[in-house]
């Protein structure tokens, strides 16, 4: 288990302030479009790092280890609690998903296609999660 600052867990192995969170990197044919759809569709608060290179807050995260072939490809995924409003309030805001919503049995996933071309996954979890650890 892992120490946060300011954790009331401070017995956990990694001690406190070692490692205080997670950077996830999206790459991008069209960074600025991508850019404008997590700050100003998705809504996530975001700092400029210099030179307007923004880094956007995520919710709090998890990280799952899951066999492959090959190893090194990376997926997102932001996670909700009713994928149904979810899609609807982002279909609002002008966000175009990729099909219907599927039943993936570990959860209920839609997918947006982000302007430069990634895929960013939003499921609804039908499984524990680590958020609250």
């Amino acid at each position: 288990m892992l120490a946060l600052p300011g954790s009331p867990r401070s017995n956990r192995p990694y001690g406190v302030g070692v490692i205080r969170g997670a950077h996830v990197i999206l790459y991008s044919a069209d960074s600025e479009a991508d850019r404008t759809v997590l700050r100003d569709v998705l809504g996530l608060s975001f700092v400029d790092s210099g030179g307007g290179w923004l880094i956007f807050q995520l919710p709090p995260s998890e990280v799952a280890v899951h066999p492959a072939e090959t190893s090194g490809a990376a997926e997102l995924y932001l996670v909700c609690d009713d994928i149904e409003a979810t899609v609807a309030e982002f279909e609002g805001r002008g966000v175009v998903f990729e099909g219907a919503v599927s039943d993936q049995g570990w959860g209920r996933l839609a997918t947006i296609r982000l302007p430069g071309g990634g895929r960013l996954g939003v499921y609804e979890a039908r499984h524990a999660t680590a958020f609250d650890l």
